[in-house]
């Protein structure tokens, strides 16, 4: 891909520099970092994590040097004239009173650190859809607990990008995709699971606008495990949906589609609104007065239902 396009967070369109970008692994690696210490109370056994960071001396001197920006299964189409918007029951989560749109919400822990290089998930798929055909590889950052990335990253990845909602819709304008690995061709981006702290690093957390959030640099579609795990107020503990809105929406960015608001009260939220963030104008209007996002959003008080698809009416066939 172009490596001129300009740069895209999911929760914001702060543009980060290009500089050094961390290594990448190719071969399947033991993973590392990370101790278990299991504490027996009665009959219960809480399991505590720690995580331990590997930061190697030139991915940090890349790092630091850069300028920082600010920043479960995919379901399957629906009857036809349906609007299948959600492919699970939201869970409806209650969430503190106080607590800003923007915010992480509480919950299951998450992979705070990681070891900054990165490994492919292996898997391939044959080409989906019609058009331009761009490749992408699956990658997570080393040194994560996760006990079957594939399963839970990979596939969903996968079968969302291939859902007839997402970016190989018609309406996208020509897109086919091919999901590959190491064995296949380069690919023209790359969708990353990072943990949080190498997010906050990529992608701006310190910036400006101090929320957890996914981004887009170059052809590396960073996927911030901190919301993977927690989602985002809007979609109230609707953790799959909300996955598959940060693929696509961050996906969306390597097409070179800016961010936008709610077209209306009470409309579903388009999937390039930052809805990490906010479904709601003021909120997003307000941040931008904060720290400027390059889109303008109006106060203009509508408020969006969230969605996680590009296309979320699949026309009659």
């Amino acid at each position: 891909m172009d490596a001129d396009r300009r740069d895209e967070p999911l929760a914001a369109s702060w543009r980060p520099a290009e500089g050094e970008r961390p290594k990448h692994r190719k071969s399947r690696t033991r993973r590392y970092g990370w101790q278990v210490y299991a504490l027996p109370l009665l009959v219960v056994i809480t399991a505590l994590v720690v995580f331990q960071t590997v930061r190697p001396d030139d991915v940090d001197a890349a790092l630091s040097g850069a300028e920082s920006p600010l920043g479960g299964e995919a379901g399957g189409a629906q009857g036809e004239g349906e609007d299948p918007v959600v492919t699970e029951a939201p869970t409806k989560q209650r969430y503190p009173a106080d607590m800003f749109d923007a915010d992480l919400p509480p919950g299951a822990p998450i992979p705070k650190t990681g070891a900054r290089t990165f490994e492919t998930l292996p898997g391939g798929a044959p080409v989906i859809g019609q058009g331009k055909l761009y490749r992408y590889r699956v990658e997570v950052e080393v040194g994560m607990d996760l006990p079957n990335p594939e399963a839970e990253f990979g596939h969903t990845v996968q079968t969302t990008l291939a859902d007839p909602r997402s970016w190989t819709n018609p309406k996208a304008g020509g897109i086919s995709l091919q999901r590959v690995d190491d064995a296949g061709p380069a690919p023209d981006f790359r969708v990353i699971l990072i943990s949080q702290e190498t997010a906050r690093v990529l992608c701006g957390y310190s910036a400006g606008l101090p929320y957890d959030s996914s981004c887009r640099r170059g052809e590396m579609v960073y996927i911030n495990a901190a919301r993977w795990v927690r989602g985002a107020k809007a979609f109230e503990g609707d953790i799959g949906n909300y996955r598959r809105y940060a693929i696509n929406h961050e996906v969306g960015h390597a097409f070179e589609n800016d961010h936008v608001g709610c077209p209306a009260p009470g409309a579903l939220a388009p999937v390039m609104m930052q809805q990490t963030f906010s479904t709601s104008n003021n909120v997003l209007h307000k941040l931008n007065e904060v720290a400027d996002q390059g889109t303008k959003i109006p106060a203009d008080g509508f408020v969006c239902k969230p969605n996680a698809w590009p296309f979320p009416v699949v026309a009659p066939s």
